[in-house]
């Protein structure tokens, strides 16, 4: 089974993926980490910006979310697969638990995201009342 941890390279994201790294190890789980970037392929970024140039920044944008996480599972050793998503984060973080054999979510209370200073994130909320499995939010 995995523990499913949405990575976005914020502090919280981090401190909830070392807490699902404790949980892994107590279950003998692995470990799934997450990235889910925005299509950002709206009609005046097609104007100015190629299809490959917009790939090319999304891509980008994931390794730098994905890089820090990735080097701490690979310090606990455990066994792991990191997947980057587009589209709407709390829809894509679900629809993983639908396609894989998910235990829980791991995540963050909050994130990169332009509300500041909430108790918990937009994204979190949305994933803990729509989640077909249970969710740990970790402040």
């Amino acid at each position: 089974m995995y523990i499913l941890i949405p990575v976005d390279g914020s502090e919280h994201s981090l401190k909830a993926l070392n807490y699902a790294i404790d949980m892994a190890k107590a279950y003998g789980d692995e470990l799934m980490i997450l990235n889910v970037q925005p299509s950002f392929e709206t009609m005046n970024t097609r104007r100015f910006f190629s299809k490959e140039d917009i790939a090319e920044y999304r891509n980008q944008l994931a390794d730098e979310a994905l890089e820090q996480a990735v080097r701490l599972v690979e310090e606990s050793g455990l066994n792991f697969i990191k997947k980057l998503k587009i589209g709407v984060p709390k829809i894509e973080i679900c629809n993983e638990v639908q396609e894989n054999d998910v235990r829980c979510i791991v995540m963050g209370s909050r994130g990169k995201g332009p509300v500041i200073g909430t108790v918990i994130g937009s994204v979190s909320y949305g994933v803990l009342h729509e989640a077909p499995c249970p969710v740990t939010i970790v402040p």
